[in-house]
């Protein structure tokens, strides 16, 4: 049986579904299982890390420690997504005036050098420290280790409706590439990719290698 991804969202995108989702049950099982693993692994083993980064983010710039955003998920569900708060506050809202700087060709804002970015934001963001409260929606299902990253709402309106056919996660193709030199299409591809390679062996090596992009100090 074939199954389509709807999204409520995504109504508006130029863009014509053309990938659909294999159903594998036991790969899916699995996998909801390894996310539930390693969400408790990091509450049990990490609580006192959380604690101490949280009270350095304040101490460097005073707020709330998390940032948490609506993103766009499995078939156009929309969820909070938690992670640690790496800009000073308030800074989101100066986004509009830096987009002419966006270093991608795609929806996708990013800068190498943001001037939002507090002095602690720019090692969590490095180290990826930042990432580790999203542990809360690999526990809830929301997310999972591996799968393609979830947009905010108005980017992916711009974006096609098959790229929201398996759930996001935590990293995929475009984390371990160099998507800056890619087209925009090369970008989606990835997306494409994974949700045709998607298996076991894909998963762990997607995994691999972005430890060793971590490593590295790569900037995923």
């Amino acid at each position: 049986m074939r199954h389509r991804a709807h999204t409520e969202c995504n109504q508006s995108s130029p863009y014509e579904k053309r990938h659909e989702v294999r159903p594998k049950p036991i790969y899916d099982c699995i996998k909801r299982l390894f996310d539930i693993l390693v969400a408790l692994l990091c509450f049990t083993v990490g609580i006192p890390v959380y604690i101490v980064i949280a009270v350095i983010i304040m101490t460097d710039d005073f707020g709330n420690p998390f940032f948490i955003q609506e993103r766009v998920g499995l078939g156009g569900r929309r969820f909070p997504m938690v992670k640690y708060r790496t800009m000073y506050v308030g800074s989101d809202d100066c986004k509009y005036d830096l987009m002419e700087k966006n270093e991608y060709s795609s929806v996708h804002f990013k800068l190498t050098d943001d001037p939002r970015v507090t002095r602690v934001g720019k090692i969590l963001r490095r180290t990826y420290l930042d990432e580790i409260p999203q542990a809360i929606n690999l526990l809830i299902g929301s997310m999972t280790v591996i799968g393609p990253r979830p947009f905010i709402p108005s980017e992916q309106k711009s974006l096609p409706d098959d790229r929201l056919l398996v759930k996001p996660g935590l990293s995929c193709y475009w984390q371990i590439t160099d998507t800056t030199k890619m087209s925009y299409e090369d970008q989606l591809e990835l997306d494409y990719k994974y949700i045709r390679e998607r298996g076991f062996l894909t998963d762990l090596k997607i995994i691999w290698l972005t430890i060793k992009y971590i490593l590295a100090g790569r900037n995923c």
